[in-house]
């Protein structure tokens, strides 16, 4: 794939959306039913949704939700996988004029409840079981007498409707196809103000962030925000018409959502959902539903690389890979592209709070570009910001400890502002009142430089920061010391407290398989190219199976220093 063609692709993108019309989120799917009435939208081995069928569905489940007596503003939560009945309960809840809330379906039950109760969501659809886990079950224990109606213990729900995923129902309680049944039988919903629209600007979904730092928060997000976020995607990323995009990462986060289902809409495309991830189902599935685009972050991509069904399988229409979510080596691109035979290779950057991914790589960029940044600003034309040539967002950074704004190309922290940062967190006006300021800069807690050029670099996390004997140690520096031993494959740097020292460093590091190591040959090394406050005090070894991450892949910092702290012994003097 040439430059050339990559601009001729956006250029009929930039036709399409020569002015930028906000909408609902069912309004989108009601102009690509109208456009795209007989184009797959929802493909699974199972079964095929156009988005016709789509939208016909979605109508039968709001005029369902409406007769349950959901009203605009109203809170719906989701608890499901990336099952093909996902899609349609989505939109049904925006059209519907409710507020939609992905839950993680993993969460055990004390975080499932901790978000039931903090979301107050008034209707809730779930899956019957999913792996190992029964939610029915876990929410007899929540709120005992959910199932019958008389359940005390969250008292915003009203109602729950259950998708059978593992054969089970639950006596007296509606099924998703019940839901639509009502619907069918009370079409516009039931009362004067039922089926109410929304608005482009009216909060859409709560997204609960994967708490990478600690408790999940719930980010307010518009109709719009993802959106615009899904076509500054496709225009960087230059989609052909009718792109099909397969992955297992799930829709509760804005990865699947965003960058699989938002952004395949803006071309009259298709999703190809999985349920989890298995490299060999996606090997399969790029096979069988003629996939173009594959999502992943990088040990997945490492995961499908080295399958033995990647020499065997068919995958002539796979043109495109979007890895993000943490960095990787040049070698990987390497092999992606020729392991995978893919030319359109990016990576990219971004969080909940400021509508998702905010940077991409663009497919033309060479192969070290994505080694040593996270991508450009998303080029977002009439979606993005008009005085900053169409980025869909602006970055700056500030100064850690002042908050003052530092001058282009200074490492700080990394901020944001733009059309698709969150409104706030629901239910914490404090820690809303802390991310965002008086001028809408939506904090990231990474540290970076942005460059003149629009592309970021990042160099550490500001929240990782650990202070020891009075000096501000960046966990980074230690880590790309470490991971410069020969029998270093993972190395995480995390600070524990102290009474003498306030903080002490702590090393995890994940050994290479038949190479030797020892914490000693480790400290020595950084003696030797460390200032002296930045020298771990302990390094502490685990498997890579044994690091505690969240469902994207992401290591969670905060959970290694509770685990550290739980075996390390007060810092001798």
């Amino acid at each position: 794939m040439t430059s050339t063609d990559l601009e001729e692709r956006r250029a009929a993108l930039r036709e399409r959306f020569a002015t930028w019309t906000p909408m609902t989120l069912d309004a989108r799917l009601e102009a690509c039913a109208t456009e795209f009435a007989d184009r797959p939208f929802v493909i699974t081995d199972d079964r095929t949704l156009t988005y016709a069928e789509t939208a016909a569905w979605v109508a039968e489940l709001a005029d369902g939700l409406a007769a349950l007596g959901v009203r605009s503003g109203d809170r719906v939560g989701l608890v499901m996988a990336n099952y093909l009945e996902f899609v349609p309960l989505k939109f049904a809840i925006a059209r519907a004029g409710a507020v939609a809330i992905p839950f993680n379906y993993l969460y055990r039950t004390e975080e499932l409840h901790y978000v039931l109760e903090q979301s107050g969501c008034h209707v809730l659809v779930t899956m019957t079981g999913f792996a190992s886990l029964d939610q029915l079950g876990m929410l007899d224990e929540i709120a005992p007498g959910w199932d019958t109606g008389s359940q005390r213990a969250l008292p915003e729900l009203r109602d729950v409707v259950v998708l059978s995923t593992d054969g089970r129902t639950r006596d007296g309680v509606r099924t998703v196809d019940d839901l639509a049944a009502l619907g069918r039988a009370h079409p516009g919903g039931a009362g004067p103000d039922a089926g109410t629209r929304a608005q482009p600007d009216d909060l859409a979904d709560i997204l609960y962030t994967s708490g990478t730092t600690g408790s999940p928060k719930g980010v307010l997000i518009t109709h719009d925000a993802t959106q615009r976020t899904g076509y500054a995607s496709a225009l960087t990323r230059a989609f052909e018409d009718g792109r099909r995009i397969l992955f297992s990462l799930p829709c509760y986060h804005m990865f699947g959502y965003v960058e699989g289902l938002m952004a395949a809409m803006m071309v009259g495309g298709a999703i190809i959902p999985q349920t989890a991830f298995d490299p060999g189902r996606y090997l399969a599935g790029v096979e069988r539903h003629r996939a173009t685009d594959i999502l992943c972050v990088p040990t997945m991509t490492v995961a499908l690389l080295e399958h033995p069904d990647v020499a065997m399988r068919d995958l002539s229409s796979l043109r495109a890979i979007l890895s993000g979510a943490a960095p990787a080596p040049v070698w990987l691109w390497e092999k992606v592209r020729d392991g995978l035979g893919v030319s359109e290779i990016v990576t990219g950057y971004g969080m909940t709070e400021q509508g998702g991914a905010m940077t991409l790589s663009l497919p033309e960029d060479p192969l070290e570009v994505m080694s040593s940044t996270v991508g450009r600003v998303k080029i977002a034309g009439a979606a993005g910001i008009p005085e900053r040539d169409g980025d869909l967002t602006e970055f700056r950074t500030i100064d850690v400890v002042t908050g003052e704004h530092l001058p282009d190309g200074e490492e700080g922290e990394l901020i944001a502002r733009g059309p698709t940062n969150m409104l706030g967190f629901w239910r914490k006006p404090e820690e809303t009142a802390l991310a965002l300021g008086e001028d809408h800069w939506v904090r990231s807690g990474d540290l970076g430089i942005a460059r003149a050029d629009r592309y970021l670099e990042l160099t550490g996390r500001s929240k990782e920061l650990y202070k020891s004997g009075g000096e501000l140690v960046m966990p980074k520096e230690v880590e790309e010391v470490l991971s410069r031993h020969p029998g270093v494959s993972q190395a995480y740097a995390v600070g524990v407290a102290d009474d003498r020292w306030g903080e002490i460093g702590v090393a995890w590091v994940v050994a290479k398989p038949g190479v030797d190591v020892t914490a000693e040959d480790l400290i020595e090394l950084c003696r030797a190219e460390l200032a002296r406050f930045k020298v771990p005090k302990r390094v502490l070894f685990l498997a890579a199976t044994e690091l505690p991450t969240t469902p994207t892949g992401k290591v969670q910092k905060f959970r290694l220093s509770r685990m550290a702290a739980e075996q390390v012994a007060p810092a001798a003097p």
